[in-house]
C-alpha cells in the first residue's frame, strides 16, 4: 500500500519551501540579497500552489477513495511524474523565470494533472461515484482542466498582442481566479461532503441541488469580478456581483447543513479540530465578503489600482481558507498530527502578516503613515509560518511542546 502519510508530508514540504522563499522576498526589501526577485515570485507561487496545495489535495482524494482499488502502480506514475515537473520548475525558475526550460517543466504538469483527474474520475469506486462529496470533486476537477485555458493561450496572446496586453493578464486572472475558487475550493468543498458524509449525516437532494447550482454558477460568474480593473460595461459588474451573492448564498446552506447537525458534528471532533473548522468557515465568509464588495465600481477601482488589497486577499484565501482547510481535513483523516502551539504559531504569522499588509493598502488609500520598521516586522511575521510548518512536520524533534506520533 502506498504510505499516503509521506506523501502529505511531500506536500508540505514544499510548502515549508515556499514560506521559506516568501521570507527571502519579504527580506529582500529590508536587506537587497543577491536574487532575481521576479524569478523568485514566479518560484514562490507555483511551489505554494502546485507543490503544497496540488499534492496535498490529490494524495487525500487517493486515500479517501482510491487507496482500497488496484491502482497503486498507476497512482505511483502520475505522482513521481508530477514530483518530476515540481522538481524541473524548481531548478529553473529561480535562474530564468518564465523562459523555455521552465515554461516545458510547467506545461507538463497541466499534462501530468490532466492524468490524475482523468485517473480519478475513472477509477473512483462506482459507490462514491453517486455521492455528493465525488459530484463536487468531479467539478472541481474539470474546473482545474478548464483553467489552464489560461497558461494555453499566453504564447498566442504575448504573439498577436504581446505580454502589456490585457488579454494577457486577463488570461493569467483567467487561471487564477478557477484553481482559487473552482479547483481548490471546490475541492474543499467536496471533501467536506464526504466528511459530513463519513459522519453518516443525510442531506436532501433538493439541499445539495441548491447548494451546487448556487456554488457553480457562482463560481463561473464572479470571473467577472477579475476583469473589472479594465473599466468594461455595467453589464461585467452586475454579473460578477451576481456570482458573488450566488457563493454566499451557497456558503449559507452548507452553514445551515452544520447549523443543523450540530451536535453531531461536535460530537465527532475534537476541540481543536472543531476550532479550526469554525476558523475557517470564518475566514471564507471574509473571503466571500471581499469578494462581493469588490463587484462595486468603487471598490473594483480601489483593489485595482491598491496592490496591497489584492495581495491581502490572495494571501487571506491562500494561507488561510484553502491551507487551513487542508489541515483541518488532514488531522481529522489521521494523516497528520496538530499540536496546539503548530496552530497557533501558523495563525500568528497569517493574522499578523495580513494586518500588516491590509495595513499598507489602507495607507495608501487613506494617507495614514507607515510606521518605523514596517519591512522588518513583515519579514518578522512570515517567519513564523515556516517555523510552524517545521512543527507540523516534525512534532516529535521540536522540544517546546509535548506532542504525539
Amino acid at each position: 500500500m502506498i504510505a499516503t502519510k509521506s506523501h502529505i508530508k511531500v506536500s508540505l514540504g514544499y510548502f515549508l519551501l515556499a514560506a521559506l522563499l516568501g521570507v527571502v522576498l519579504r527580506t529582500f526589501v529590508v536587506a537587497p540579497l543577491p536574487i532575481n526577485y521576479r524569478f523568485i515570485v514566479h518560484t514562490h507561487s507555483h511551489i505554494a500552489l502546485l507543490g503544497w496545495v496540488y499534492i496535498a489535495l490529490t494524495t487525500l482524494l487517493y486515500h479517501l477513495f482510491l487507496d482500497k482499488q488496484p491502482v497503486e502502480k498507476s497512482y505511483r506514475r502520475i505522482f513521481w511524474f508530477t514530483q518530476l515537473c515540481l522538481l524541473g520548475m524548481l531548478l529553473t525558475f529561480p535562474f530564468q523565470g518564465y523562459a523555455l526550460f521552465s515554461i516545458i517543466f510547467a506545461t507538463l504538469f497541466l499534462l501530468a494533472s490532466y492524468w490524475f483527474s482523468a485517473f480519478f474520475i475513472k477509477y473512483a469506486p462506482k459507490s462514491l461515484k453517486n455521492t455528493k462529496a465525488y459530484i463536487c470533486l468531479k467539478y472541481a476537477l474539470w474546473f482545474m482542466i478548464g483553467s489552464s485555458i489560461g497558461p494555453w493561450s499566453l504564447g498566442a496572446i504575448m504573439t498577436v498582442w504581446g505580454p502589456e496586453s490585457i488579454w494577457y493578464r486577463l488570461a493569467i486572472y483567467f487561471y487564477l481566479h478557477f484553481q482559487y475558487n473552482g479547483w481548490m475550493i471546490l475541492a474543499l468543498t467536496g471533501l467536506f461532503f464526504y466528511f459530513l458524509e463519513y459522519l453518516k449525516i443525510n442531506i436532501s437532494i433538493k439541499t445539495f441541488r441548491y447548494f451546487f447550482l448556487t456554488t457553480v454558477l457562482g463560481i463561473i460568474l464572479s470571473f467577472f469580478l477579475s476583469t473589472l480593473w479594465t473599466g468594461p460595461p455595467m453589464k461585467y459588474y452586475i454579473l460578477g456581483g451576481l456570482g458573488a451573492v450566488l457563493q454566499l448564498l451557497g456558503f449559507g446552506i452548507l452553514i445551515n447543513i452544520c447549523f443543523i447537525n450540530r451536535t453531531i458534528m461536535k460530537s465527532a471532533l475534537t476541540q481543536l479540530q472543531l476550532n479550526i473548522l469554525k476558523l475557517v468557515a470564518f475566514l471564507l465568509l471574509v473571503k466571500m465578503i471581499l469578494q462581493w464588495l469588490t463587484a462595486w465600481p468603487y471598490f473594483a477601482n480601489l483593489a485595482a489600482t491598491v496592490l496591497d488589497f489584492t495581495i491581502g486577499y490572495l494571501h487571506w484565501t491562500f494561507l488561510g481558507v484553502i491551507s487551513v482547510a487542508i489541515f483541518f481535513f488532514l488531522e481529522f483523516f489521521g494523516l497528520i498530527k496538530l499540536s496546539k502551539m503548530a496552530i497557533a504559531m501558523y495563525l500568528g504569522g497569517f493574522l499578523l502578516t495580513e494586518g500588516l499588509i491590509f495595513y499598507r493598502g489602507m495607507a495608501a488609500w487613506l494617507g495614514w503613515p507607515l510606521f518605523e520598521d514596517y519591512s522588518q516586522f513583515l519579514a518578522f511575521g512570515s517567519l513564523l509560518i515556516p517555523l510552524a510548518l517545521i512543527l507540523v512536520l516534525w512534532p516529535n524533534k521540536v522540544s517546546w511542546e509535548k506532542t504525539e506520533d
